[in-house]
């Protein structure tokens, strides 16, 4: 590899890094604890007591309450508001009702219950002032909503610009070094530049993913917009031009869920989004299907229920842009497996936090070497050290 090529990585890897670095170490200090979300949950939530333990809300079971009723009980708690979601449990009769003041409020104006549909009680309500969902908020938005979430995005895409820039230099830098050298003997600079070089290549495959999936994730609402410009708006073309369903002519939920089983039998439906939220037309209500399998039970299917007269009026899979965004989740918080998983997760992201401070350090201490000297460096294969 040519000087000036060396020298073009070296700039690249040193800018993006700079960048991106303390972000980055932000996100790893919250995303740590949020990889074990459901353990913490666990040990931290009282548990809830069911009339039916064992059975899934989602699903037919005799004993299950109407859907209808839960809807009835949930809006009875909020009566000035209208609901957006209803969403199930495989494992537990568990189900919650998120209501808000409008269909399209934003989020922070939202309420969640949490109800037994065994019992038709409702357990309690989602608590947002915890810890957990502080460092949820921080790490998916820096609490500044969309513009946050693009922001965090760029950043993502930075990281994944560093570590390319990082590979490429690696290769010229080790051509004379054994894999896994660590010149501990020597300054302390050279040896964080050894722990940098080496945390950073064994957490290589991993360092891409999760910044790939972040940068997936902090697209999701323009994602999701641009789902209802296209295939959403292509499915309720027959609409064009008609009203808002009003909330007090909606139809019978549990007349809409038998339409769309109908349609769509054998899996279990993981939501349903009322009209005119994010995630359906003005006129419907679409019941959402996961997928039968752990892997493809984030790839969902969408059925159009007509909210005023029950009928079935389309069903269709996710684009390959929202299956993107749907895999991407679970795999960005290491959700595909079990706490194996999420151990390796957690390892790997102190990893990073490592390679991001000696990152940091050797950027501090590199200031006073010039930029030819540095990539002199690289292109000896790190035996031309800069006195110190």
């Amino acid at each position: 590899m040519q000087r000036a090529t060396i020298r073009t990585w070296f700039l690249i890897h040193k800018w993006t890094s700079i960048v991106c670095t303390a972000f980055l170490l932000m996100l790893c200090v919250t995303g740590l604890p949020l990889i074990f979300h459901d353990e913490i949950d666990t040990l931290t939530e009282e548990t809830p007591h069911y009339g039916l333990p064992g059975v899934g809300s989602s699903g037919e079971a005799p004993g299950l309450k109407p859907l209808d009723e839960m809807l009835a009980k949930a809006l009875a708690a909020r009566p000035d508001e209208v609901p957006v979601f209803m969403a199930f449990d495989n494992a537990q009769p568990s189900m919650t009702v998120t209501t808000a003041p409008r269909a399209d409020s934003p989020a922070a104006d939202m309420t969640i219950q949490i109800l037994d549909r065994s019992t038709g009680a409702a357990t309690s309500t989602v608590d947002e002032s915890g810890v957990m969902h502080f460092l949820l908020q921080l790490h998916t938005d820096m609490f500044l909503g969309l513009p946050g979430m693009l922001f965090l995005g760029l950043m993502g895409l930075f990281f994944v610009i560093a570590i390319v820039s990082g590979v490429v230099l690696y290769a010229p830098f080790m051509k004379k070094l054994d894999f896994g050298t660590l010149r501990t003997s020597r300054s302390r600079r050279v040896k964080w530049l050894d722990y940098h070089n080496l945390l950073g290549i064994v957490a290589l495959a991993w360092m891409t993913v999760v910044g790939l999936t972040g940068v997936i994730n902090a697209l999701a609402t323009p994602i999701f917009e641009y789902w209802q410009r296209t295939d959403l708006a292509e499915m309720t073309k027959a609409y064009d031009g008609k009203g808002a369903v009003p909330p007090e002519l909606y139809g019978s939920i549990d007349k809409a869920m038998a339409a769309a089983r109908k349609e769509i039998p054998g899996n279990n439906p993981q939501f349903i989004a009322f009209p005119g939220g994010a995630f359906s037309s003005k006129h419907h209500y679409a019941v959402f299907f996961q997928g039968d399998t752990p892997l493809t039970e984030g790839l969902l299917t969408a059925a159009l229920i007509d909210a005023e007269t029950g009928e079935f009026t389309d069903a269709r899979g996710m684009p390959w842009y929202a299956k993107a965004l749907a895999l991407s989740q679970p795999l960005h918080f290491g959700d595909y497996g079990a706490l194996p998983l999420k151990i390796l997760w957690a390892i790997l992201t102190l990893f990073t936090m490592i390679v991001l401070g000696s990152g940091l350090y050797l950027w501090l201490g590199k200031r006073r070497f010039g930029t030819d000297a540095l990539v002199r460096e690289v292109e000896s294969g790190g035996t031309l050290v800069p006195a110190e």
